[in-house]
């Protein structure tokens, strides 16, 4: 016979039940017996014919079954939520599960504080942040936000503009001082370039443009790494010439630790936006998040502070 499908009910019940770790805590949540939570895991077991937790006296892990359950059943909890407030038409508070995905420091430095911020303004949502140094294809359902930089992507996602940010090639005074200061692109070829392995972007090739001219050069470097923030260290070291984004070294900058090369030419874009599946455009927790993340960025002592964020 083939399982019933599950109500939204317990499909509650097995996310609560992940979320505390334990069949005790879940009980005194609900203000039931351990007992009548351990039977209701059980029925919920024996109607899939799976096992979903591997109990232990103190704690209760998810198998990987339990696993694929929960990522599934958050994700419609979170879909019914977005459809009851969408049908009542109500300016009810944002709620549900919320997966974001962000890369490594850009997420560590920038997003993760946010979100502190955000879930205590709005207590009822319950955000999952993932990073990663390189962003998830947008066509796996993983995530419902994920932010990323440079041009927009395809137009079958939403991209909102949270920021304008811009790439820049930038070396150290004492650098410069010992090999001299690139007066057109094609002098960057000589130079020691700090590589940077992220993305899809063809590596070792930087692209500069002039006017509606573009001049693609190949760099080399012996020093490279996934990090951009090891890399914007080794500038300041003086082992060579960097592309990073302005918000990255822009106190750098200011402070003359680093200086600007080739200013005069431009470097792709590394705009920063929200990405979402289309689905999600009229989803309240995902506007309530990308609104919330914008009016940061929106606001003139984020710009001006040049915060040292990597992406």
């Amino acid at each position: 016979m083939t399982p019933s499908n599950p109500a939204p009910s317990e499909m509650a019940f097995f996310s609560l039940l992940a979320r505390y770790g334990s069949l005790s805590a879940t009980a005194r949540e609900l203000g039931v017996s351990t007992a009548a939570v351990s039977k209701r895991l059980a029925q919920m077991e024996a109607r899939l014919g799976v096992q979903l937790l591997n109990r232990t006296t103190r704690r209760a892990s998810l198998t990987q079954e339990g696993e694929i359950y929960l990522t599934h059943a958050r994700r419609i909890l979170a879909d019914i939520d977005d459809m009851e407030q969408q049908v009542s038409s109500a300016v009810a508070a944002p709620k549900g599960l919320l997966r974001v995905n962000a890369t490594l420091g850009f997420g560590r430095s920038h997003v993760a504080p946010l979100i502190s911020r955000f879930v205590k303004a709005h207590p009822e949502m319950e955000v999952q942040l993932q990073l990663t140094v390189n962003p998830p294809p947008l066509t796996e359902d993983a995530f419902d936000v994920c932010i990323r930089f440079g041009e927009p992507p395809d137009a079958r996602v939403v991209a909102r503009l949270i920021a304008p940010n811009r790439r820049l090639l930038c070396a150290s005074p004492a650098y410069l001082a010992r090999h001299g200061t690139p007066k057109v692109p094609h002098d960057l070829a000589r130079h020691n370039c700090i590589g940077i392995r992220q993305g899809d972007e063809a590596y070792g090739i930087w692209r500069l443009a002039s006017g509606k001219h573009t001049q693609a050069v190949k760099v080399h470097g012996n020093l490279s790494t996934s990090d951009g923030e090891i890399a914007v260290n080794w500038a300041l070291d003086g082992h060579g010439i960097l592309m990073r984004a302005e918000w990255d070294i822009a106190k750098y900058l200011r402070s003359g630790r680093l200086v600007q090369v080739l200013e005069n030419y431009r470097t792709p874009a590394a705009d920063i936006h929200a990405v979402y599946p289309a689905r999600h455009q009229h989803s309240a927790r995902v506007k309530a998040f990308v609104d919330f993340l914008a009016r940061h960025f929106e606001k003139p002592s984020t710009r001006a502070a040049g915060l040292a964020i990597d992406w």
